[in-house]
């Protein structure tokens, strides 16, 4: 038996489409693992830590500081949290309206949590009057003056949102649910949605203060359907699969809605499209580093193409081998996925792993909190990933588990509250 590093897999070369995982081995374990003496990584960590350990905390608590200090305005043409740079945590939830929602109820909770948003964004107590009748808020130890970290909340409107409210006419077309999708496995108790929640904050007790606060707040008008957690790494660049994630984004800005088609409450707004998406890390993680990089097209160790350069460099998909096959394969993801390969569509994507535990077969309960950002989906994610379903090797080791659509509006003027025109027109 060839030694793990010598199997086909991993000497397949660039240009070959991914090998199906049916038909890999997992490497031995045994084979792979190399063992490390305790005492050297004593050595050469403990020491370094001992000489340079008291600056370096005393820097990044200082970094820390300045970070929950940070202020993100909450008011202004379009709402924060779609071109803000994406922060270390969010909480993204769905609400669904009581039975008793008409216009002006719906109206009355935007304009409750848009308050509340805005102080909290603020690093400030949320007022006594905004509670809902019968709210014990103020003795349940709610944190007043809680720092904001680059706080964030975003509001957004499902399909059903205007079906709820009487306003089925004003939909936009572009709003309709999204299709089915060859590798969808959805669960719909965790999709859709009358009205979306997106929080964001360097700080993982600000973005769950502020999901409670607004859940508390939407008493007797909404309850929450369902909420994801998520997270990013220290960078900000990695994913759960240890792939640069985000490379060539186009300038956030092309995520809004913009001209005189359309409706003045969703201009300098956006839509996004929110997919849970499980990775298959205990699948992913024994293949060789080849199959993995052929899979997406790019190293792993810095996110540059198959086809050389940088990161940032453009792939080049028309480069081939000496024997006419592509340098980036067939199926790899960002040839499928590229502007190029879908008539110029292209999607802000903004997203956070998650991590949430084990499921029941011992597998790991992790993935990618997927979000995308566009004026039109059905110009943006629809066609991408109709041509993702239909053989990309990267969709392999993943599983679509919740999918989601909302039209978020442009943002707010003082005292009003995001969609006013659309409820009150």
């Amino acid at each position: 038996m060839p030694a793990a590093d010598e199997r086909p897999e991993a000497r397949a070369e660039p240009g070959a489409p991914a090998p199906d995982p049916d038909g890999a081995q997992a490497a031995p374990v045994a084979e792979r693992r190399r063992r490390v003496s305790r005492r050297s990584l004593l050595a050469a960590g403990g020491l370094t830590a001992l000489a340079g350990g008291g600056a370096a905390a005393v820097a990044l608590q200082g970094e820390r500081g300045a970070t929950a200090a940070a202020v993100v305005p909450f008011r202004g043409h379009h709402q924060a949290g779609i071109l803000t740079p994406r922060q270390q945590h969010a909480r993204l939830a769905a609400f669904d309206f009581g039975a008793r929602t008409d216009r002006g109820r719906a109206a009355a909770l935007l304009l409750r949590w848009t308050s509340a948003a805005e102080h909290l964004t603020r690093g400030g107590a949320v007022p006594a009057a905004l509670e809902p009748p019968g709210s014990r808020a103020a003795e349940t130890g709610a944190p007043a003056g809680t720092a904001p970290a680059r706080l964030t909340v975003t509001f957004g409107l499902g399909p059903t949102f205007f079906d709820r409210t009487g306003l089925t006419a004003a939909r936009p077309e572009a709003l309709t649910p999204l299709p089915a999708f060859g590798e969808d496995r959805l669960d719909p108790a965790r999709s859709d949605g009358d009205l979306l929640v997106q929080i964001g904050a360097d700080d993982a007790f600000v973005t769950a203060h502020a999901l409670r606060t607004l859940q508390r707040l939407a008493r007797g008008e909404a309850k929450l359907r369902w909420t994801m957690t998520g997270f990013t790494a220290a960078d900000g660049r990695r994913n759960l699969m240890g792939q640069v994630d985000g490379t060539n984004n186009p300038d956030p800005a092309r995520a809004l809605v913009t001209g005189p088609d359309a409706p003045a409450w969703l201009t300098g707004g956006s839509y996004v499209v929110i997919r849970r998406i499980r990775m298959l890390l205990d699948h992913w993680d024994t293949l060789p580093p080849t199959h993995r990089e052929q899979a997406l097209g790019r190293r792993a160790a810095d996110g540059a193409p198959l086809t050389g350069g940088t990161e940032h460099t453009p792939a080049d998909l028309d480069a081939t081998r000496p024997d006419g096959v592509p340098v980036i394969a067939a199926n790899a993801h960002v040839r499928l996925a590229a502007p190029d390969s879908n008539n110029g569509a292209t999607m802000v994507r903004r997203s956070w792993s998650y991590h949430d535990g084990l499921r029941a077969d011992g597998t790991p309960d992790a993935g990618l909190l997927f979000t995308a950002w566009q004026p039109d989906p059905r110009t943006g994610f629809i066609p991408v990933q109709h041509r993702l379903s239909r053989g990309d090797a990267l969709s392999r080791y993943l599983v679509h588990e919740a999918s989601a659509l909302f039209a978020v509006p442009g943002g707010s003027r003082a005292d009003g509250y995001p969609a006013q025109a659309l409820l009150e027109g």
